[in-house]
């Protein structure tokens, strides 16, 4: 085809669509980051399904022999099965809670005026200025001393744990409720009402069916925030309570560390998280979108 063929046969670009230049930019820095991202996974997967001695020596990019013993050996070098089962508990606890609370919470800033409403949003968004370890030692002193008064065992128990996740995760939660909430028009409540609906009702029958992405955002927020935590979890649980972000350690030994073994239980460990945030990737986005106007 000829010079002058091709350009009439050509699409005519767009004058409000971007340069040339700035299009091979924009892949270019994406690529980047993608291989950025993508290559601490693959020295994951790789060290994963090397044998122990050829992780302890020097890293080789691809690898001379694999071996998928590690993914067995993960669960008879620690108890993982059961650091499995309580971190499960736990964080679905702790997200169910932050849930119930949040819904609650938010329908009440969001639909009703009352006095400290203002002083009330402020002090939840207040609380997320502070860093976690602040209140390590008080909540530590607060469970103890509450064990010796009451013989409510919170300290060393997956109840407490569930309490300390819970006061991470409600004030964000709350907060993105209510910008949902604030969303959804105020007819939908009037409607119901007129049907004979009181505010409970109203709440579960119009206003969450209506939240739905908002509430699986503060769900898997929620969730991620109790799975990966490690700072609590490691002074507020004993051996039978420990969780997977703790257990992780117990690979590591005084005469050596099974980072074959560390790799594989790693992934493993990422395996919910990365699959829930998948299936449920589109709520998410269209929660922290209506969220974030508001």
């Amino acid at each position: 085809m000829s010079d002058a063929a091709h350009a009439r046969t050509a699409r005519p670009r767009s004058p409000m669509a971007p340069p040339r230049s700035f299009l091979w930019t924009r892949r270019i820095v994406l690529t980047l980051l993608t291989g950025f991202v993508l290559l601490p996974v693959y020295v994951m997967v790789s060290s994963s399904l090397k044998p122990l001695e050829d992780v302890s020596g020097t890293f080789e990019w691809i690898p001379s022999g694999l071996t998928v013993a590690p993914y067995f050996d993960i669960w008879e070098t620690v108890p993982l099965a059961d650091y499995f089962v309580n971190s499960i508990v736990v964080a679905g606890g702790a997200t169910v809670l932050s849930v119930i609370v949040a819904i609650f919470a938010a329908y009440a800033v969001s639909r009703y005026t009352f006095r400290g409403k203002r002083v009330f949003t402020v002090t939840v968004l207040s609380t997320q200025m502070f860093p976690g370890i602040l209140f390590l030692l008080p909540l530590f002193l607060i469970y103890v001393n509450l064990g010796n008064a009451t013989g409510i065992a919170l300290f060393g128990s997956r109840e407490g744990l569930i309490l300390t996740y819970l006061t991470f995760s409600l004030p964000f939660s709350i907060w993105m409720l209510t910008g949902y909430f604030d969303s959804i028009p105020r007819e939908l409540d009037e409607a119901a009402k007129v049907d004979g609906c009181g505010p409970v009702k109203a709440l579960f029958r119009v206003i969450v069916p209506a939240a739905r992405p908002g509430i699986v955002a503060v769900a898997i927020y929620a969730f991620m925030t109790a799975w990966g935590e490690v700072l609590f979890a490691s002074v507020m649980t004993n051996d039978t309570t420990r969780t997977l972000a703790v257990g992780l350690q117990g690979y590591a030994t005084l005469n050596d560390v099974y980072w074959n073994q560390v790799m594989a239980a790693s992934l493993v460990v990422s395996v919910p998280v990365v699959v829930g945030f998948l299936l449920l990737q589109r709520y998410l986005v269209a929660g922290l979108t209506a969220g974030a106007v508001k």
